[in-house]
């Protein structure tokens, strides 16, 4: 730091011209529409703006910036893309946002090896783009083209995962810098293998952190090979019922099914208004299968005929990748679907995830409570783990019908917590699942919890708010 930086005043003034020490005045800003843009997520949280927003381009500015942030007890809240669905980036006691943006590089990639490291700024789609001459893929799909950093510390997951796996299955290595600045390899310096039983694993202790314990600076990822052949397809049901019963038996089939997802009437409803699609208005399947032409016959035959077994339509087929992708598009713009139901309302997304055996009883009594209680609530959900989002869509403004949202959603986690679920699947806990994660860890576990975060950042710096 130069000598003006070391000089006495506010701390915030202090800490503001060393923040340009480090990065120059291009990578400060103070700005109050900067600071807007990053004290808010998708969610229905109030945005919270951060003091200031730094854009460090290196693992090394970052450190430097923490040691300041560290030195003033200033609070560090990171930001990637801002996709988040739980509040996890608004800066509840001001402080400084670190916006990974600018570190978007792919650094080190092994075809051979099946794995690749990418800094923050690198997106899912920014990434697959990347590899899209390799043969390789990385299949985790929340929807959103969030960062990969990011998804690591929300431990996000989506359509992908009943046959890959989320994001913690997924992560091998991370560098992350810690409130003191700080910067630690989780795994090891440069270490990448299939596996490993050395020591703790620190890794998925920082996988799902939400920012609360470091700044994930970089992620080494398990990459894929790309199927030889894929095909979708759309299935439709009489009831709610018969659509999960289908769900739970394909899998236990054992059909390694690529995608198999969840919508309701209202939700298939809301997607043929919004892209224009003529879907028949009842409980429907999308599905996706993987692999060879001649183990695909074999899955497809297995899942027709449990569907068939259950009342299912005759499957609409997608072979072609245009086709393929406007189906899944369909999916991924279920929320926006949602919102077009109410123009000028808002939306919020449940996210719990309960034993597949419990999955049926759960959703339909979920769909029961909506209509005995008058909500907006098309269902959605990635069923091949259990796990299911309601899209309540009100009005902020009718303070009753928040009550009655908001009472609902506290309904729907403890029905999850009493079917041994949990109440965030992939969103995180973020600031508005706080007490229900008491709730289903414990006293003693959240006790732990707390001793870890003081642990690594006794000063209470880190994203302060979130979690605990």
């Amino acid at each position: 730091l130069c000598a003006a930086c070391l000089q006495p005043g506010p701390a915030l003034e202090k800490a503001v011209s060393a923040f340009r020490c480090v990065c120059g005045e291009d990578g400060v800003s103070l700005g109050e529409a900067v600071r807007q843009q990053h004290g808010r997520d998708e969610s229905v949280h109030r945005c919270c703006p951060p003091d200031v927003v730094v854009f460090p381009r290196c693992v090394e500015e970052v450190s430097a910036l923490a040691k300041i942030c560290h030195r003033y007890d200033l609070p560090i809240i990171p930001f990637g893309t801002g996709t988040g669905l739980e509040g996890g980036v608004s800066a509840l006691n001001g402080g400084v946002c670190f916006s990974l943006r600018n570190m978007d590089q792919v650094l080190d990639l092994h075809q051979e090896d099946f794995d690749v490291t990418v800094e923050p700024g690198v997106t899912r789609k920014a990434l697959n783009a990347h590899l899209r001459h390799t043969g390789l893929w990385f299949p985790v799909d929340p929807g959103a083209d969030a960062s990969l950093c990011g998804m690591a510390a929300t431990s996000a997951s989506g359509t992908n995962a009943v046959r890959y796996g989320t994001m913690r299955e997924n992560v091998l290595n991370l560098e992350v810098v810690l409130a003191d600045g700080t910067v630690v390899h989780t795994a090891g310096k440069g270490r990448r293998p299939r596996k490993t039983s050395a020591g703790y694993n620190l890794t998925n202790l920082f996988v799902g952190s939400e920012g609360t314990l470091g700044i994930i600076t970089k992620t080494t990822l398990r990459l894929y090979g790309i199927p030889e052949a894929t095909v979708s397809a759309v299935c439709s049901f009489p009831s709610v019922q018969a659509a999960v019963d289908s769900t739970v038996q394909v899998l236990q089939a054992g059909v390694p099914i690529a995608r198999i997802e969840f919508l309701d009437d209202v939700m298939i409803d809301a997607c043929n208004r919004y892209n224009s699609l003529s879907y028949p208005v009842t409980p429907t399947l999308f599905l996706e299968f993987h692999g060879t032409e001649s183990s695909l016959d074999e899955q497809i035959s297995t899942t027709e005929e449990i569907s068939g077994a259950n009342g299912g339509s005759d499957f609409q087929w997608a072979r072609d990748a245009e086709t393929r992708e406007r189906l899944w598009k369909a999916r991924h713009d279920a929320w926006y679907a949602a919102l077009a139901l109410r123009p000028g309302c808002k939306a919020y997304s449940t996210d719990v995830c309960v034993p597949l055996s419990r999955l049926p009883q759960v959703i339909v009594e979920t769909k029961e409570d909506l209509i005995q209680n008058k909500i907006t609530g098309p269902l959605v959900g990635h069923v091949g783990d259990g796990n299911f989002h309601c899209l309540t869509v009100l009005d902020p403004s009718d303070s009753d019908e928040v009550q009655r949202v908001h009472l609902f959603t506290e309904r729907l986690a403890r029905r999850a917590l009493a079917m041994d679920g949990t109440c965030t699947g992939e969103h995180g806990v973020g600031l508005g699942k706080r007490a229900l994660l008491c709730e289903e860890m414990g006293p003693m576990t959240m006790e732990v919890m707390r001793s870890l975060k003081h642990t690594l950042d006794p000063k209470n710096l880190m994203n302060p708010g979130k979690i605990l």
